[in-house]
């Protein structure tokens, strides 16, 4: 098991991410991008990235919370969470949204 040291872990870096974001680049259908989800992810963390992702189209139709938790199960706190870096995060959602064929 990885030893885990006791003061708090610094922000994961660019740097770090790059050999991780490489591996997706040379994916080049969905087929092979969903066995690496699968490979690289527990369930869990997969049902939590697809989740996050669901509610993303909503918010930004102007759904309320509640109506999204009632559409999609997902918690009104994740729901807040995923907005919250609709506002402030770096951009990634609207960038991956934005690409994707019209809704």
């Amino acid at each position: 098991m990885k030893p885990r040291p006791l003061s708090p872990l610094p922000r994961l870096t660019d740097e770090a991410l790059l050999p991780l974001v490489q591996a997706l680049g040379t994916l080049v259908s969905d087929e092979e991008r969903i066995a690496f989800l699968r490979d690289l992810c527990t369930p869990a963390e997969l049902e939590a990235m697809v989740d996050r992702w669901r509610v993303v189209p909503l918010l930004l139709d102007g759904v309320p919370y509640r109506d999204i938790h009632q559409r999609t199960g997902v918690s009104v706190t994740t729901t807040g969470r995923v907005a919250r870096t609709l506002e402030s995060g770096h951009g990634g959602y609207a960038v991956a949204i934005e690409r994707l064929p019209a809704r």
